[in-house]
């Protein structure tokens, strides 16, 4: 798998960008991969190094339209921390 498909986007809540200080990020990835894919990916793409990565599945929801009843997708987190030496990821520096 290439780096972009394991990485799908950052997440921007209030709980997922409080950790930007310490160096703590998170990401939506591919259900599919595991912490080591998961880990080359971030170290590849943004040039840094991690410390830990935390993995989240969450089921999709039951929504209903009137009659017509259906599921939202699957999704998967990661929480990354970043070792205290590595420089913090650019694409956050606003947030703080």
């Amino acid at each position: 798998m290439k780096e972009f498909d394991i990485i799908k986007k950052p997440v921007f809540t209030e709980k997922g960008t409080q950790g930007v200080e310490n160096k703590k990020y998170v990401f939506v990835v591919d259900n599919n991969a595991n912490k080591i894919e998961i880990k080359n990916a971030i170290e590849k793409l943004f040039g840094v190094e991690v410390l830990k990565v935390n993995t989240v599945s969450i089921k999709g929801k039951c929504r209903r339209r009137g009659r017509i009843e259906g599921y939202t997708s699957d999704i998967k987190k990661a929480y990354i921390e970043l070792t205290a030496a590595s420089k913090s990821i650019e694409f956050f520096d606003n947030l703080k």
